[in-house]
């Protein structure tokens, strides 16, 4: 028991447990919206072109937060534009976007070289890194989306079911994806140096897609999917310690072993919720 309250102790691993049960939960609150969308791959996706706003603010010197939020959220607002044309599909828009963002990184690290942030942190997390700042950057950002979602509840509910009938309805649903593309983006930002570019999509889908096979009600979906992504950082940063594990693909695991059991458990049944949520 003494041994299991050690890490406590450190200053280091409260601020990165803190910062894991947080982004856990952010994740799992927006990725909601990003599966029931049909989304999977946009957290994929964006990650790397918010990688290329890394790359950039590295090489010229600009804040982190502004130049890769900055990069991150025009890069969003792209994909958005570029779907509602419905001239390419939204896979179609993220990959050729969001690849391309990754490969501007990619080129002007290898033509500038890697300075300043560490280029493996980027990609892969350094949760035990974090300090006071980043803790308190999370808690902002899980607070500011929870918020949103909360004051624009019906209009995304609404928007993400049936875009047709909501802007016949008169919601403006231009301005509800804009809104949740910014959230989304800002989240994946809040969120990549505990998990790296390489592991945020799985952060974002496995809470939403357990909480789906669990409950056909959305309401109680987005309450399960960020009580799972809360709870499975939390886990996953304990285990890390304890087995010295690093923590970001550690934290996964617990989440892909978490749907692999609800998976195997609910059966058919819970399969079958997945074709049918309402509100």
């Amino acid at each position: 028991m003494h041994d299991f309250f050690e890490p406590f102790r450190l200053e280091f691993f409260r601020n990165g447990l803190i910062v894991a049960t947080f982004a856990g939960a952010l994740c799992g609150l927006i990725g909601v919206y990003v599966v029931l969308k049909g989304m999977s791959f946009i957290g994929h996706g964006l990650s790397h072109a918010i990688f290329g706003g890394f790359a950039a603010s590295t090489i010229i010197g600009v804040n982190f937060a502004l130049g890769a939020g900055a990069w991150g959220i025009t890069s969003a607002l792209m994909i958005n534009g570029v779907t509602r044309r419905r001239v390419i599909g939204a896979d179609a828009a993220i990959g050729v976007i969001t690849t391309a963002s990754f490969a501007l990184g990619i080129a002007m690290f290898d033509v500038f070289g890697r300075h300043g942030r560490n280029f493996d942190a980027a990609l892969f997390g350094s949760i035990l890194g974090v300090g006071t700042g980043d803790v308190l950057a999370v808690i902002g950002v899980t607070v500011t989306v929870a918020l949103v979602v909360f004051f624009a509840y019906r209009p995304l509910l609404f928007t993400t079911f049936d875009p047709e009938v909501a802007e016949a309805s008169g919601v403006r649903t231009a301005r509800v994806d804009a809104l949740l593309m910014v959230a989304l983006a800002i989240s994946i930002l809040a969120t990549m140096k505990v998990l790296g570019v390489t592991l945020i999509a799985a952060t974002l889908v496995i809470p939403a897609t357990v909480a789906r096979m669990l409950t056909n009600s959305f309401s109680r979906m987005l309450l399960l999917a960020t009580a799972i992504g809360a709870a499975t950082g939390f886990t996953g940063m304990l285990l890390s310690w304890h087995l010295d594990v690093v923590s970001g693909p550690t934290i996964v695991l617990v989440g892909g072993a978490l749907f692999a059991v609800v998976f195997a458990l609910t059966g058919v049944r819970g399969r079958s919720r997945t074709a049918n949520v309402h509100t």
